[in-house]
């Protein structure tokens, strides 16, 4: 069966977080949970950063465009699972799937692209400080978030294209509970290897140039620590990195690990592969709010100086109403 000649009546199972009855209630409520703190978190960093003059540097503008991706990023795919937990229907039309397979695409590269991006900007400030305002202006930050923009659109169409020329079997269960490329492969009936084969090199490369440019922008910047003489300034220094630092071994640790490390059809390894997902898909755009926060002493007092306006605000306008 071709999928660009069938979309209308076509449709894929997913084979879920879990194939056991008694585990859904408790799953449902773990991810709604999850998602909810995802959305306020991420969203609160926002709005923090907005309200805060002093935070309108180069930054705290790509930490509030790693936010707005990693709400984005979450929506894709915690949504559905939720419906699909609660309805106990795990069906997808295959237009939904592609659908939601581009959106996941872009916004997980854009987060790839971003923590590059944000490591650049430490090693032009810990390293060429004297030189940081002329050399990330504000024309260049946008510069580089469009560029970011405009790559993972690029990477997500290539790979979207791709499996619209798949046909794919009567045996249509996704062995994951969303739309991904290595499980769509899977329930192909199709010859595969072109798409294989530009999931490893454009897909690595997506994943391992960044990564590799980070580690080599923070070699720089512990070289260039490693020289301030003052210990005082040291320790601030490794505080300003190590919020980002957190951020991308957790991240990269997990897409490597379900992207670019083969594994098997055994169970144990689908067990392994979906934890790995949720790794990178629901637990680090949860934890990245309270990383950033609870590391750094100008979004703690940004977010209290938020919490007070608004709390402020709500007491104001409740003497009013009385």
């Amino acid at each position: 069966m071709a999928g660009g000649n069938h979309t209308n009546s076509f449709e894929f199972l997913l084979w879920g977080l879990s194939d056991r009855p008694e585990q859904q209630h408790i799953l449902f409520l773990l991810f709604l949970w999850m998602y909810v703190i995802t959305v306020a978190g991420n969203l609160l960093i926002v709005l923090a950063i907005g309200a805060n003059k002093h935070l309108h540097t180069p930054m705290y503008f790509f930490l509030a465009s790693l936010s707005c991706a990693d709400i984005l990023f979450t929506t894709t795919t915690v949504p559905k699972a939720l419906v699909d937990i609660h309805t106990k229907r795990r069906s997808i039309s295959y237009a939904g799937c592609l659908t939601q397979l581009y959106f996941f695409l872009t916004f997980g590269d854009m987060d790839i692209f971003l923590l590059a991006t944000m490591a650049y900007d430490r090693f032009v400030a810990i390293c060429h400080p004297l030189h940081y305002t002329m050399i990330m202006n504000f024309q260049r930050c946008i510069f580089m978030v469009i560029a970011c923009w405009t790559l993972t659109n690029f990477v997500a169409m290539t790979h979207t294209f791709l499996i619209f020329r798949l046909s794919f079997c009567f045996k249509k269960t996704i062995p994951d509970f969303f739309c991904d490329l290595g499980p769509l492969m899977k329930v192909s009936c199709s010859d595969t290897q072109v798409n294989e084969l530009v999931l490893l090199f454009l897909g690595g490369a997506v994943i391992l140039i960044p990564f590799l440019l980070i580690l080599v922008s923070y070699i720089q910047i512990v070289s260039a620590i490693l020289r301030v003489p003052s210990t005082q300034g040291r320790l601030k220094a490794f505080s300003t990195c190590g919020s980002h630092l957190s951020v991308v071994a957790l991240f990269f640790g997990t897409v490597i690990r379900a992207y670019l490390c083969p594994s098997s059809s055994s169970s144990n390894s689908m067990v392994e592969d979906t934890a790995a997902v949720v790794m990178y898909t629901v637990v680090t755009p949860l934890l990245n709010p309270f990383i950033y926060s609870l590391r750094n002493k100008d979004m703690k007092g940004a977010l209290v100086r938020l919490f007070r306006k608004h709390t402020f605000y709500l007491l104001k306008k409740k003497k009013g109403l009385m």
